[in-house]
């Protein structure tokens, strides 16, 4: 028995280290990866690490995730847009989000599903599908079947990886095509 847990706990460790340094080895990003693909503009990684917080380069760059009920947007009550981190790409209205209890930014729907990409997630034995801002390729998060109606999806994002827009700044923003989405 004593064998057996000091394999486990070899081979446990052994997984951790070099899942510590797989982003190290290769200098190619996964947003990089990700644009290459899309044939998208791909910003170097030299100036994402220069125009990212640590945080947000860990998150979007990297496909990290943030603390929940740590981060920026996951109590954010303000009406306005959350767009992509890296280039601005409108993604998900004030009007969709909504609480889920799970500390992070949650919506029922994006403001236009073509802006995403989802992809199948194994990760850490688990079975999700991620959500990736098909323009830039930033990890934003995981959608997940437990959201409320009309959809019944439930997009938990992470704050690092969007930028929000108050409706009063949307026009000089350059977004003035969503302030109509306010208007009662």
């Amino acid at each position: 028995m004593k064998l057996v847990m000091i394999i486990i706990a070899s081979l446990w460790m052994s997984s951790c280290a070099a899942t510590g340094t797989a982003g190290k080895e290769d200098k190619t990003t996964m947003a990089q990866k990700q644009a290459d693909q899309a044939n998208v503009c791909v910003v170097s990684d030299e100036v994402l690490r220069k125009t990212l917080s640590p945080e947000q380069y860990a998150v979007a760059v990297q496909g990290g995730t943030e603390r929940p009920f740590a981060n920026a947007y996951w109590n954010n009550h303000d009406e306005g847009i959350y767009v992509d981190v890296i280039d601005g790409t409108p993604l998900f209205s004030s009007h969709s989000k909504y609480d889920s209890g799970t500390g992070w930014p949650s919506f029922w729907e994006p403001l236009d599903k073509n802006a995403l990409e989802l992809i199948e997630d194994t990760s850490f034995g688990m079975r999700r599908v991620e959500v990736r801002s098909k323009s830039s390729g930033a990890h934003l998060g995981h959608v997940f079947t437990d959201g409320p109606e009309p959809t019944g999806l439930r997009y938990c994002m992470n704050s690092a990886s969007l930028r929000f827009i108050p409706k009063t700044e949307l026009e000089k923003a350059g977004l003035g095509q969503y302030v109509k989405l306010f208007e009662k």
